[in-house]
């Protein structure tokens, strides 16, 4: 079942990924996502086509009714002039106002803070998802790493044996 656009033609559902975070799916507890909207410039927008963004370190945060997107950096365009862009600069995220209002409380909360997951391009428009996320403690993150071990042993330890044609149980 495909969506449909505007005009009766079905929605194109590929994301070209620009960016990923994958640190904070190790730092943080995820409990919910949502896409968002960037405000950006024109050259902004011709470097981020060419490939290049870092959103590691960035966050977001309340300012007024706005919600901002935080130390993100998007390299200045190789060809742009005087028009160029800061690399760093606060960009603004477009949400609508009930996610607005959601997002607040639920920031408002001890420990959660609102972190960028991923950049893309869809439909031609620039997007973040970004996640509603808790800190993990360092016992937290110690726990998620023996947890992927210890399945990936059980993986190798299952092809072994159906290599062998034994039964593991």
């Amino acid at each position: 079942m495909s969506k449909k656009s505007g005009r009766g033609k079905p929605a194109r559902e590929d994301r070209q990924v620009i960016a990923t975070n994958r640190k904070a799916r190790h730092n943080y507890n995820i409990k919910d996502t949502y896409e968002a909207g960037i405000a950006l410039m024109g050259t902004e927008v011709k470097s981020l086509r060419d490939g290049h963004a870092s959103i590691v370190d960035g966050f977001a945060m309340f300012s007024g009714h706005e919600l901002w997107l935080e130390n993100v950096y998007i390299p200045e365009y190789g060809y742009g002039t005087w028009t160029n862009h800061s690399a760093r600069r606060r960009r603004k995220l477009l949400l609508h106002r009930s996610e607005l209002n959601k997002l607040r409380r639920e920031s408002e909360v001890a420990r959660r803070t609102i972190v960028p997951l991923s950049m893309y391009f869809r439909d031609g428009k620039a997007k973040v998802e970004i996640a509603l996320a808790e800190g993990k403690r360092d016992y937290d993150k110690r726990q998620a790493l023996r947890e992927a071990q210890d399945k990936l042993e059980a993986q190798r330890a299952m092809r072994e044996a159906n290599r062998r044609g034994k039964s593991v149980l």
